[in-house]
């Protein structure tokens, strides 16, 4: 799985790693969190799923990478909410394969849904927000679930 940086283009995983490892560790005393998010965009032939990783030193700015996957199109809306979530936590266990709570312990993490109270996607709030809370992690709607909201959503385009 490929991942970027808006500025510096295609990285691996493992460099994603390294780049988060470095930000965390040039201002240790700082207050971290780690907001994953996924967002859709279906075309006419396709869907394309963004997911987003930040890493927020709180009130001091954030560093954010993103990866991409396109599916033939889905038009029904739970199911692209589904998949969107089911794709944030798989980021989830990527991080934690590779150790990433082993090493920052300390940093709370949020799973940013792009589904609030406007609009259709109000239908399945209890439902996701159940899935990611029985799994273990907080989970944010809109106007907070920004990772997938506006930094996913931006590179869905």
């Amino acid at each position: 799985m490929n991942f970027y940086h808006p500025r510096r283009g295609k990285c691996s995983f493992e460099e994603m790693m390294s780049e988060i490892q470095k930000y965390v560790r040039e201002d240790p005393n700082s207050e971290y969190k780690l907001m994953i998010g996924t967002d859709s965009m279906t075309r006419y032939k396709e869907t394309v799923f963004v997911t987003a990783i930040i890493i927020q030193r709180v009130g001091k700015g954030a560093l954010f990478f993103y990866t991409k996957r396109t599916h033939s199109q889905m038009k029904e809306l739970r199911y692209r909410i589904y998949r969107e979530t089911e794709y944030s936590l798989t980021c989830v266990d990527l991080l934690k394969e590779h150790g990433f709570f082993r090493m920052f312990s300390d940093i709370p993490m949020e799973i940013h849904l792009d589904i609030g109270q406007q609009g259709e996607t109000r239908k399945v709030i209890q439902e996701v927000v159940g899935w990611v809370t029985a799994v273990g992690y907080q989970a944010k709607i809109k106007p907070e679930s920004y990772a997938a909201s506006a930094v996913a959503d931006r590179f869905t385009r």
